[in-house]
């Protein structure tokens, strides 16, 4: 892939995901953080773009109680919300002219809004195969929610990459991802504290939160009480290091599932979030 000091061969990359997608993608994390300034760079922006694409394969289901709102119509239809567009309707009586489609507004049923808190544990050693897990999973929440959406990196300090409601490109944020080093002992109770705290500035109709960790706390208060005031927990664990994940899952009634690599998340992802 980098057959120079400083290069990065594209198609060499393009060849490597084709062959094996989860070493590649892996192997592309590390060079993100390569100590070649050039090609920690190039590294960098193509793995952002591989990530992004890789998230977007991430299936969609149609779930929760969907509610009816007024809103601008369109030309997909709905009923005429009168209440909504009385100042409309009035005006264009007076002038003897059809309102304007811009000023009326219509009953229709919309989905749920969901907001979404990625869970990133950075104690340890990050790898390029976890910062590579990490970046898709921050990937599919920007793409699941634009703006509604938190990624928090955690050991025993909580670093929040992207705040709820904080306006950032996807790029900027996985790239960031793709920055973290391993640091420090392990504490989910400041993890789960944290991710609360993000989504209880959001508006929308449910919370999600998606914990990537093997969930073995070396630090802090025991876990259980804080991930149980969470309104919905899933887990993404290692799928050769999963014991305390389906534990901690148990004991408070979250969701999980394990991963094996980066390519794993996408379907993961959706499931527990949807």
């Amino acid at each position: 892939m980098s057959p120079e000091v400083g290069e990065l061969d594209v198609q060499a990359v393009e060849s490597a995901l084709t062959e094996d997608a989860d070493t590649a993608l892996g192997t592309l994390a590390e060079m993100a953080s390569a100590t070649d300034v050039r090609l920690r760079a190039l590294a960098q922006q193509l793995a952002a773009r591989v990530v992004i694409d890789l998230a977007a394969t991430a299936p969609t289901h149609a779930r929760g109680i969907g509610k009816m709102r007024s809103v601008p119509m369109h030309d997909a239809g709905g009923d005429l919300d009168i209440d909504g567009s009385i100042d409309a309707l009035v005006m264009a009586e007076a002038s003897g002219t059809p309102p304007h489609i811009d000023d009326l507004r219509m009953h229709a049923w919309t989905r749920p809004d969901a907001a979404v808190a990625i869970l990133i544990d950075r104690s340890g050693s990050m790898t390029g195969d976890r910062l590579a897990i990490a970046a898709v999973a921050a990937a599919a929440a920007a793409q699941k929610t634009q703006s509604d959406y938190c990624v928090i990196a955690f050991s025993d300090k909580a670093i929040v990459i992207k705040g709820i409601g904080q306006p950032r490109p996807a790029e900027e944020v996985v790239t960031d991802v793709l920055r973290l080093r391993g640091f420090g002992p392990t504490d989910l109770s400041l993890a789960f504290r944290t991710a609360q705290a993000q989504l209880a500035r959001s508006g929308a109709a449910r919370q999600r939160t998606i914990l990537l960790s093997d969930c073995r706390p070396t630090a802090g208060s025991a876990p259980e009480h804080h991930a149980a005031q969470l309104e919905m927990l899933g887990i993404l664990a290692p799928a050769d290091d999963c014991e305390d994940a389906e534990w901690l899952a148990g004991a408070v009634g979250a969701k999980w599932s394990t991963l094996a690599g980066p390519t794993d998340v996408p379907h993961a992802f959706s499931q527990l979030a949807d």
